[in-house]
């Protein structure tokens, strides 16, 4: 199957079945949806308890012409099965050998094991922790593949960090091939910000055997969604769309385009260069039959887009070799005292301010070292990771001499990261490519072995090639490797200065590998060090440096960034030379205490950039001077009302909408408390809202923004929780005597359960 998969961009077109038409299993049991739902057991259990109504199924997509069957395990997972009262590994298995025993009575058809999203969400914008969403994946993986699944399909995931825990899962439990798909809005987005170009980058390095889009749109949708992950991705491509978008009529639901119009667009995917195709929500197996017919003498398309050395955070890419990446080093600890500092009193704040302060300075990738010796390092690196990530877009080069805290951090990262570093000596070769390898991180190379650094360019391009050659020999591919040819110091060793930029020179035309330099290490020890870096970085730019480590908020490190890529043709017309120079520069954010005059715009700004500690400070100081209710009205809801638009304009996504949510909850529950003291009639806020996830349904996340949203806006919100019957409802709105209601549904089918509830 893996030969096959290997092949399919210029051989094979394979069609999969779709997971999510549950009307058929629906209308085969006699039931309407809402009743189906309200039972309550998930379609999965039908596995158990009608086993021969889903091989039905099964069959009909097969004698349509499917190569590849979904197993019914889509939505099994250890939370519905808890609650459900019967074993995961029953349902898993069930459903895999089901699909089995249908398609082995037919020549060369295959069965997946579908594994879908959980259900929770994960940290920092949930309270699902990433190690256990990969425990409740490995679960499914290890019951499915032991049931005889021939693959892995991990699809309909909006969270790109969830699918990463996904494919951990997957590889940490099974060999079996794995075809993951995200499902996008038109923006190119998915739900939680992931870049069509960051799934493709992440999915890649994890291994991925086949990668795509399902669900979400109507094919006719996805056109440009699909041309955008043909011009990223190397590997096979799939596609598997809805039969449009959902439609309803006379309370029932249905889909928006036909199966000639659904057929028609399958074939122009596959025309351009997609591989694996098949049907979502509403492909019945009419659908599937045009789609075979179809393609019954079209051959993909073998062309794929050259490599590119890059990395990415979910939401942002950043490729190497075409212009000057400036990778921010004001978050590692070394000469830098207030950091220190900061990081012996866990003081995260301070390092998402400084992480959010080179992103407004021009940084492209931020260095993040949390080392120093009286700390935790592997414990505090995976921390300041995943907070950064919730507070910038930037991609990170993971930094530690300890192979435990690049581990654990590479692990939990939302992405690709660059790990800093590996170098020539055996051990260190022995203990980070294989890190790098597992997690799918680019890795920065220092020219250094066991004697030390060669004092000649010679011998530093030697170690380059060793480094990547023994990378290359564990799976690592050429691009991913970036070579650090390190700066020596002008005032102890003058004459390795240019040995150095000989080095990179070398690096370049010989190995034809991306480069690093920590500039500013060339000056330690000499008086006017910003000239001497200046100066060092235009230099190493022409020997052909990709990518200074350097501070992002000097500004003559920026201009001469900026002046290297006009007099080298990179900044064509100097249209960005001439745009950064055209606007005043910000000025730095001061350090210190916060005061009065400053106050408001800080609780402003905190809750802009998600900083909660900050947030609580301001609110301090402005309770000593401003009503409760003034605060809320002229602060906190014009602050929330900017973040909106920001997230609304797809400048930030849901990660930062939630930290700046938080961020003016904990500037709320200072005021709610100050309110209580004096008794105040505003307490009550705007209005009660009863809030709720409707029956059937188990999806949560859209309700909890909401819930947390209105808080700041000052409504009591009376929150139900999740898959919560129409009477309990209405109960609690007859309780509380509600002034709204909000009903929250994801799924299709769970309108109905929506709609019951409204009636009563």
């Amino acid at each position: 199957l893996r030969e096959i998969l290997a092949l399919a961009p210029d051989t094979k077109v394979i069609v999969l079945t779709g997971q999510h038409d549950r009307e058929n299993a629906v209308k085969a049991v006699g039931l309407g949806a809402y009743d189906f739902f309200a039972k309550p057991f998930e379609p999965e259990l039908l596995n158990l308890t009608d086993p021969e109504l889903i091989r039905s199924i099964h069959e009909e997509y097969l004698d349509a012409g499917c190569d590849v069957v979904s197993a019914n395990t889509f939505g099994a997972n250890r939370f519905k099965a808890e609650k459900a009262g019967r074993p995961l590994e029953d349902i898993v298995s069930s459903g895999v050998m089901i699909a089995k025993s249908a398609a082995s009575a037919r020549r060369g058809k295959f069965t997946a094991l579908d594994i879908g999203p959980c259900g929770r969400v994960l940290r920092p914008v949930g309270d699902l922790p990433f190690e256990e969403a990969v425990g409740v994946f490995a679960e499914i993986v290890r019951a499915g593949t032991a049931a005889g699944a021939d693959l892995i399909l991990l699809e309909t995931f909006t969270d790109l960090y969830e699918l990463k825990a996904a494919m951990i899962a997957a590889k940490e439990n099974s060999d079996l091939p794995v075809l993951a798909t995200m499902s996008f809005e038109e923006n190119g987005t998915s739900f939680f910000g992931a870049t069509v170009e960051s799934m493709v980058m992440t999915l890649q390095s994890l291994g991925a055997d086949a990668l795509g889009v399902n669900c979400s749109l109507g094919p006719g949708q996805l056109v440009p969604i699909v041309e955008r992950i043909l011009r990223s991705s190397s590997i096979p491509v799939m596609v598997q769309p809805n039969a449009g978008l959902p439609v309803f009529s006379g309370g029932e639901a249905g889909y928006d385009v036909t199966d000639e119009e659904f057929a028609d667009c399958i074939k122009g995917f596959v025309e351009k260069g997609v591989s694996i195709v098949g049907g979502c929500c509403g492909t019945d197996p009419g659908y599937i039959r045009l789609v075979k017919e179809r393609l019954r003498d079209v051959v993909p398309s073998g062309i794929r887009p050259g490599l590119k050395t890059g990395i990415c955070s979910a939401s942002k890419t950043v490729f190497f070799g075409d212009d000057t990446v400036i990778i921010g080093e004001r978050l590692n600890p070394t000469g830098k005292k207030a950091l220190k500092a900061a990081l012996r009193a866990k003081d995260m704040d301070y390092v998402l301010r400084e992480a959010i302060r080179q992103q407004e300075q021009g940084a492209h990738i931020l260095d993040v070292n949390m080392g120093l010796p009286d700390i935790d390092e592997p414990e505090m690196l995976e921390r300041a990771v995943i907070e950064i990530q919730s507070v910038t877009s930037l991609p990170l080069q993971l930094d530690s001499s300890d192979p435990e805290a690049l581990e654990r951090a590479a692990r939990v990262y939302n992405g690709k990261p660059l790990i800093n570093s590996v170098n020539g000596k055996k051990d260190s070769l022995k203990k980070i490519l294989p890190i790098a390898r597992k997690y799918g991180t680019a890795v920065l190379g220092l020219t250094l072995d066991d004697d030390g650094i060669p004092s000649s360019a010679e011998g530093r391009l030697k170690i380059a090639r060793t480094i990547v050659d023994e990378a290359q020999k564990i799976g690592i591919p050429r691009e991913d490797v970036l070579i650090d040819c390190l700066v020596m110091t002008a005032s102890a060793q003058q004459d390795q200065v240019r040995e150095t930029l000989r080095a990179v020179r070398m690096v370049k035309e010989e190995l034809g590998l991306n480069t690093v330099l920590g500039v500013s290490n060339v000056s330690f020890g000499l008086p006017a060090r910003p000239v001497i870096n200046r100066t060092m970085l235009a230099m190493a730019l022409m020997q052909g440096l990709d990518a200074p480590i350097m501070d992002p908020g000097d500004e003559g490190m920026r201009d001469t960034v900026d002046a290297f890529s006009v007099l080298m043709g990179i900044d064509r017309q100097a249209e960005r030379f001439i745009a950064g120079r055209s606007v005043q520069e910000e000025k730095k954010q001061e350090s210190g205490s916060l005061t009065e005059t400053d106050a408001q715009a800080d609780l402003a700004q905190a809750i802009i950039k998600g900083l909660s500690g900050d947030a609580e400070k301001a609110t301090e100081i402005l309770l000593s001077r401003m009503k409760p209710m003034e605060i809320i009205e002229k602060e906190i809801v014009p602050s929330l009302d900017f973040v909106g638009k920001e997230y609304e304009s797809c400048t930030i996504f849901l990660p930062q909408l939630i930290r700046s949510a938080e961020a003016a909850q904990s500037s709320f529950e200072l005021i709610r408390r100050q309110l209580a003291k004096e008794g105040s009639e505003g307490s009550e806020g705007r209005g009660r809202v009863v809030i709720a996830t409707v029956q059937g349904d188990i999806h949560d996340i859209g309700k909890n923004i909401v819930k947390v949203i209105m808080e700041n806006y000052n409504y009591r919100m009376i929150d139900l929780g999740k898959d919560v019957p129409p009477e309990k409802i209405v109960e609690a709105v007859r309780e509380n005597g509600a002034d709204f209601v909000g009903l929250s549904a994801l799924m299709t089918t769970s309108v109905s359960s929506m709609k019951a509830t409204i009636a009563i």
